[in-house]
This record gives structure tokens, sequence and C-alpha cells, in this order.
């Protein structure tokens, strides 16, 4: 699970927009290991990552 830690469009879905604290990708989507690679890497003209892996505890 990612958690949005910059907002952003979707380019890749219909241009939806998440907003920072959302959970990427929403209900229904399955993005792809690339697009998450893409989203967690800072990108080279915004200078900023989008999305962070969410550790879920297990206890």
């Amino acid at each position: 699970m990612y958690k949005v830690i910059n907002a952003f469009k979707d380019k890749e879905n219909k241009n939806i927009l998440y907003r920072v604290g959302d959970t990427y990708p929403v209900d229904g989507y399955k993005a792809t290991k690339k697009r998450i690679a893409e989203l967690s890497k800072e990108h080279p003209e915004h200078k900023k990552a989008f999305i962070e892996e969410v550790k879920e505890d297990k206890e």
C-alpha cells in the first residue's frame, strides 16, 4: 500500500487527482511496478516524489 506525499493527477488513470494523505492507487485500479517506481522516486522535472510505501504492522 502507498500513501500520497505530494498531490498529483494520475495521467495513466483518467487524470484522477490524488491529494496528500490519499491511498494510492484507488480501488479498482492496478498500478504497474514501473508506475509505482516512477511515483516513488524524485521526479526529474518536479524535483519531488509523489508516493511512499506504507508498511503495515503485523501485530
